[in-house]
């Protein structure tokens, strides 16, 4: 039986609010636009970046949504150039993650980041070895659509019941529901824990460390 625990990134794996909002700062003052509200970007986090721009900025069009989207990924590219991006691992993931596959889990991703944002955070603290799947905004519709949970089940032959996937959003955890897997918040990223419970978490953990014993727990 092959057990699967999928990850989301940002806000669960590690801290980048920072640089995301510095980031879209930057694309709507190059648009014209006043700034965003970083409480309201922090509550965009997982979505993919045309309907981030549509939560941001709901009466613009479509074409304006897709260009502030190219916008963004220029200034991020361009923080990252500066040595400005800060995406840092919250404390006890490591380990976390370590756990985990010491007691049989196969790892995943499931992230509105592009893949090679994906890859360069992973490689930046020693962790894509852990992963056999990883799933993005590149090649999937945004969450919580349940297209990227599927894929990653397909690649590491886990069933459904088999699977839980964990993430710090009411979008992670809507997408979980949508692909009928069960679902573990994290309390310390970017939607307060009582939004994934009132969505349908099954728990929600307030430190890395108590992760490996929720998931047995599911799953036992």
């Amino acid at each position: 039986m092959t057990h699967l625990a999928i990850f989301d990134c940002d806000g669960t794996l590690v801290d980048s609010q920072a640089t995301i909002c510095d980031a879209m700062e930057h694309c709507f003052a190059g648009a014209g636009l006043p700034a965003p509200d970083r409480a309201a970007v922090r509550r965009i986090v997982g979505l993919s970046l045309p309907q981030a721009m549509r939560a941001l900025l709901p009466d613009a069009d479509h074409a304006h949504h897709r260009a502030l989207a190219e916008a963004y990924k220029a200034s991020f590219h361009q923080l990252r150039c500066d040595g400005r991006v800060e995406e840092r691992l919250y404390e006890g993931v490591a380990e976390m993650l370590a756990t985990m596959a010491e007691d049989g889990w196969l790892l995943g991703v499931a992230t509105g980041k592009s893949d090679r944002g994906l890859r360069l955070v992973l490689d930046h603290h020693g962790l894509a070895h852990r992963f056999v799947t990883l799933q993005t905004a590149d090649r999937h519709p945004s969450k919580p659509h349940p297209s990227m949970v599927e894929r990653a089940m397909a690649e590491a032959g886990a069933a459904a019941r088999d699977t839980v996937m964990i993430g710090d959003t009411s979008f992670d955890i809507a997408m979980a529901r949508n692909a009928g897997v069960r679902a573990i918040g994290v309390g310390w990223g970017y939607h307060e824990p009582a939004e994934l419970i009132a969505e349908g978490a099954d728990a929600v953990a307030t430190t890395p460390a108590q992760l490996p014993a929720l998931c047995a727990k599911e799953t036992a």
